[in-house]
């Protein structure tokens, strides 16, 4: 079936059988590796189910490898890419096809992982209190953005990735039961929750992307709701409040409103500020405006947002431009949002988000009975 997709695109291989027997080493190799990390997690299940007598190894290994799969030597691509093999017992096939990269490519991401890890000479044990806690925020950012990648995927045909998120947030599941007492690591557990609790209501049956303030909140996940509000006053209640802390609180804050109108967001724009200050991410600082914008209206949000238009970590992002569309239409700048929007979905690599934004393009100034559906982007 591989030859069959791939000869024809790229030619007929020097040595065929030669092609094929490698091929299908490869997959052989990454179905062991999957049936063997099944095993594994069931083994690790099955000895929480017996309760405080349960032996410990399989705990401390499992700690052991996501702090080795964020070994601070690797770049966070190598990291998520690792954690997904070894502890999410992803095939190098099904991680290359997350992040649209040729299996190749992923294979050689993954192999240069190991090896950075082996060169370390780094022992295979948790590490010492000293460096545990530096290691256990590029844990967090790793989970992080495996299920970024999974709800809102950077590219592809598809608004995101259910089984990526899913396997994201059964790892942070897994990682606060090693951890039950780290703030943080609750807070993520929390956020990813609130966050997919939203999953059903963001797309109409065919695919299309409907905006936060659009979404029917009868479909969200009511379940989801509760354990992860559950699960961010807990993290509160466990330490003081840090990124992904400030981050379930704002997501709680929207889940909490029975509608778009109800939607506290002065307290959302608190937070966001308390976040800002203590990660001084551009990305929060856009999320930010689109809040301050619903409290002071859209003139102070476009002064924040010319601060950030020269920032290099946004320049290729086409979410700068996607809310400033947003907040020169609720302005009436009409032909101004509409260029904008048009920017944004020429940056836009998703193909969904992509075809939302040019929709939102081509129908603003639309009579009313025109309109699809309004903007109000997901903050």
């Amino acid at each position: 079936m591989a030859a069959a997709t791939a000869w024809p695109a790229g030619g007929l291989p020097e040595n065929p059988l030669g092609w094929l027997v490698r091929v299908a080493s490869r997959r052989m190799v990454d179905l062991y590796r999957s049936d063997e990390a099944r095993r594994r997690r069931e083994d690790l299940a099955a000895s929480w189910s017996r309760g405080p007598a349960a032996p410990a190894p399989a705990r401390d290994d499992t700690l052991v490898l996501f702090f080795m799969c964020c070994h601070p030597a690797l770049p966070p691509a190598s990291a998520v890419a690792l954690t997904l093999r070894a502890l999410g017992g992803l095939t190098t096939r099904e991680i290359a096809a997350a992040f649209l990269v040729p299996e190749a490519t992923m294979a050689q991401r993954v192999s240069r992982a190991k090896r950075t890890i082996a060169d370390s000479a780094e022992p295979f044990g948790v590490p010492d209190a000293g460096v545990r806690g530096a290691r256990l925020v590029a844990v967090l950012r790793v989970l992080y953005l495996i299920f970024n990648e999974g709800y809102a995927s950077s590219a592809g045909s598809a608004l995101g990735r259910r089984d990526l998120a899913a396997e994201a947030i059964r790892l942070s599941r897994l990682l606060h039961q090693l951890l039950p007492d780290e703030a943080e690591v609750t807070a993520l557990v929390a956020l990813m929750l609130l966050t997919e609790a939203r999953r059903w209501a963001r797309t109409t049956e065919d695919g299309v992307l409907i905006p936060l303030a659009e979404q029917d909140r009868t479909r969200w996940d009511r379940a989801l709701v509760a354990e992860g509000t559950a699960l961010a006053a807990a993290a509160l209640a466990q330490g003081p409040l840090g990124e992904y802390g400030a981050q379930a609180a704002i997501a709680a804050l929207h889940d909490a409103a029975a509608r778009y109108e109800d939607t506290d967001w002065e307290r959302i724009l608190s937070l966001y500020t308390v976040l800002e200050r203590i990660t001084a991410s551009p990305v929060v600082r856009l999320n930010r405006a689109v809040a301050l914008a619903m409290v002071e209206g859209p003139e102070a949000a476009l002064a924040l947002l010319d601060e950030l238009s020269g920032d290099p970590a946004l320049a290729r992002s086409h979410r700068v431009h996607a809310v400033r569309a947003h907040l020169l239409e609720q302005k009436g700048e009409i032909s101004r949002a509409r260029a904008e929007y048009a920017a944004a979905a020429a940056g836009s690599a998703n193909l969904r988000e992509r075809d939302y934004l040019t929709a939102r393009a081509a129908a603003i100034g639309a009579p009313a009975q025109l309109r699809r559906e309004e903007v109000g982007p997901e903050v």
